[in-house]
């Protein structure tokens, strides 16, 4: 099944990992910085082995608040 979810990154934390989940909402605390698109590459990488689906990024790819596709 195909879905979108949102999700709140919080980039520079000392790991990646989902610090509360709700269905409408992620929260993701990402190790990598926000610069040069290395949050966001660590975020996909990260929500991809945990779903064990593709995901993409399909609005936010510069702002804290993500619209994320699970697929």
């Amino acid at each position: 099944m195909l879905e979108t979810k949102t999700v709140r990154v919080k980039p520079n934390s000392p790991k990646t990992r989902i610090v509360s989940e709700t269905d409408s909402e992620l929260v993701v605390e990402v190790a990598a910085p926000a610069e040069n698109n290395k949050a966001n590459i660590e975020l996909i990488k990260f929500l991809s082995k945990k779903f064990g689906k593709n995901v993409k990024i399909i609005r936010g790819l510069t702002s804290k608040k993500k619209i994320i596709w699970i697929g």
